[in-house]
């Protein structure tokens, strides 16, 4: 349930939950999530007989982002393993729940991802002359995104 207030809320305090586990675990510890969207396609249809000369708007297929998820490498293949499974031919879809949290850790907002599957993964990024975190992105496809 969303939790409407007069001023808007960090994006910084999060969890990830990918449909297996807990999402305070290190495993569900993103740095960041981008690209929650959906997106509803226009058809324009005009009858030739229409006594206005311009189309009618419609609506057509709806459309999902693709959402990424960066965190820090932690040792873990869990990510990889997913996207190696669904690879493999394995439908392993999952329902992926981001919640977005107040100051005081309290759930404000939940993005749900239904039937997810990872679709792309990017290894970390590996240079001897800077001094940085490495960090892994995994990219999942979805059938649709609710917002509560």
């Amino acid at each position: 349930m969303a939790v409407v207030r007069d001023n808007p809320y960090g994006g910084f305090n999060f969890l990830v939950n990918l449909g297996a586990g807990d999402p305070t675990s290190a495993l569900g510890g993103f740095s960041e999530v981008s690209g929650l969207s959906m997106a509803v396609d226009v058809i324009e249809y005009r009858n030739g007989n229409d006594r206005i000369n311009a189309p009618r708007k419609l609506p057509g297929l709806v459309k999902t982002g693709e959402v990424r998820l960066c965190r820090g490498v932690i040792g873990s293949t869990e990510l990889f393993s997913w996207l190696q499974s669904v690879a493999n031919g394995t439908q392993d879809f999952r329902t992926v729940v981001i919640q977005l949290l107040d100051e005081a850790r309290n759930v404000v907002l939940t993005w749900t991802l239904s039937q997810a599957m990872p679709v792309r993964y990017s290894g970390a990024a590996l240079s001897a002359e800077k001094s940085a975190v490495a960090i892994e992105e995994l990219v999942l496809a979805c059938q649709s995104i609710t917002v509560t």
